[in-house]
């Protein structure tokens, strides 16, 4: 099992000198969703969010300490980051990472606005998210995980920044619930999401359920190849 990990790992590294594979349109089952453009980032920003989503209580939840190392994948302009950088303190880094590259320079604006000087942007490949290997204690997707084009290789590559003991944190509209005013293309129930860490080396290894529309999941590297049951 641990050889078949590191045959995807390296695979996914040389994938990211070479032409991209063609994109998926689902994935075990699941329809992939469209990555939300841009022009859209306005939407990330809302100020409603706060009392939609709670992503206050979400950012309490990861436990995040001074001096840590994380990565918002899929950081839009900021949202998370900026809060998480503030969270790891001076001796801390947050890597924010967008594979579109506007959502990089507004994301370098708000940076800039805040003073912020442990922020590391990076413009990541659809493929590939560009981070350093064995680097990160958390990668963190936010309504992010269900719009990659290549999960395999993504989550290979993520899996190999992780620090050992580093985790995986999935952050998905709840698709057990038909109340959350979400399309179906962008919700993720936590059957599908343990489903899909489980055959790309994750275990489920803590939840919280206590977001009003969202799964919070945490996962770890499993060189044994086996999961935790979904509740």
């Amino acid at each position: 099992m641990r050889l078949f990990f590191t045959l995807i790992l390296l695979s996914a590294f040389n994938l990211s000198a070479q032409e991209a594979p063609p994109p998926l349109t689902e994935y075990e089952g699941r329809v992939i969703a469209q990555t939300m453009h841009w022009k859209g980032a306005e939407w990330l920003m809302r100020r409603v969010r706060e009392q939609e989503e709670g992503p206050s209580q979400m950012r309490e939840q990861l436990q995040v300490k001074p001096g840590m190392v994380v990565c918002d994948m899929g950081c839009g302009s900021g949202y998370h980051t900026l809060p998480l950088a503030e969270m790891v303190g001076e001796k801390g880094k947050v890597y924010a990472v967008d594979a579109q590259p506007e959502m990089i320079e507004m994301l370098k604006v708000n940076i800039e606005r805040k003073g912020l000087k442990n922020v590391v942007p990076i413009t990541s490949l659809f493929h590939d998210p560009k981070l350093p290997p064995n680097t990160c204690d958390m990668i963190l997707m936010v309504d992010v995980y269900h719009e990659f084009s290549h999960p395999v290789q993504m989550l290979a590559g993520m899996r190999a920044a992780l620090k050992p003991g580093g985790q995986l944190v999935l952050v998905e509209y709840r698709a057990e619930d038909e109340s959350v005013p979400i399309k179906p293309e962008h919700k993720m129930s936590k059957k599908q999401i343990t489903k899909e860490m489980n055959a790309n080396g994750f275990k489920l290894v803590r939840e919280f359920d206590g977001l009003p529309w969202q799964h919070l999941m945490f996962f770890g590297k499993d060189e044994k190849g086996s999961g935790v049951p979904v509740k």
